[in-house]
């Protein structure tokens, strides 16, 4: 009931996406880095990554890992996971723990993107790379 009463003001707003938040302060750095993707794959060859943070202001977050079909303009979400409560900092570890990163895509031009956020949502790091399926 009450976020109803919060979206009827017109200044307001619901968004569903948590790394397109206006109020974080994103950060674009070497202290995060996707680890084991291929630059070109065969359309049967599952994507699997994993992911590394060292930044020391991050010692736990969530970690959204997301394909985009670079080939159409504007790019398109292929594929979205996330990955919650993700400490790492402790165990010194690569991200996702306890899980795995894996899809299988058709052929085309990619961008995967990790975003990985404090646990307020107010900090953010993000690592990209392109990539080709055949």
């Amino acid at each position: 009931m009450v976020l109803g009463e919060v979206l009827k003001s017109p200044e307001r707003e619901l968004n569903m996406w948590p790394f397109e938040l206006s109020n974080k302060i994103a950060v674009t750095s070497g202290a995060i880095s996707i680890i084991g993707l291929e630059d070109n794959l065969s359309k049967s060859q599952p994507i699997k990554i994993t992911v590394s943070v060292t930044d020391p202001i991050f010692d736990c977050g969530d970690l959204y890992i997301t394909i985009y079909d670079i080939s159409k303009t504007p790019k398109e979400v292929v594929t979205q996971s996330a990955f919650f409560g993700q400490c790492y900092a402790k165990n010194n570890m690569v991200m996702p723990i306890d899980d795995e990163f894996s899809e299988k895509i058709d052929s085309g031009k990619y961008e995967i993107v990790a975003e990985i956020n404090d646990k307020e949502f107010k900090k953010s790091l993000t690592a990209s790379e392109t990539f080709s399926v055949k």
